[in-house]
């Protein structure tokens, strides 16, 4: 709705009021989400390192365990 106020000669127009502008609902609602979205993983993250057993490390074999010996020029024991 449009109303229009004449003073002296000249047109001013007055808007009324329409509410929130609808890119700023948009960004909002998006900012939200990502919001959500970052508190969600960091809830995941801490949930995971108190509960989660720690990662066994790889046992090494000994072919590879041989080969990195004579890497370093270190005689294997028992040979």
């Amino acid at each position: 709705m449009e109303e229009q106020i004449y003073s002296e000669g000249d047109v001013f127009n007055v808007q009324a009021s329409k509410g929130l502008n609808p890119g700023l609902i948009v960004l909002i609602v998006v900012v939200g989400m990502v919001l959500i979205f970052l508190g969600g993983n960091y809830a995941l993250y801490t949930y995971a390192q108190r509960t989660l057993p720690k990662r066994k490390k790889k046992t090494i074999s000994k072919k590879k365990m041989k080969k990195e010996m004579l890497k370093k020029a270190a005689s294997s024991p028992g040979e």
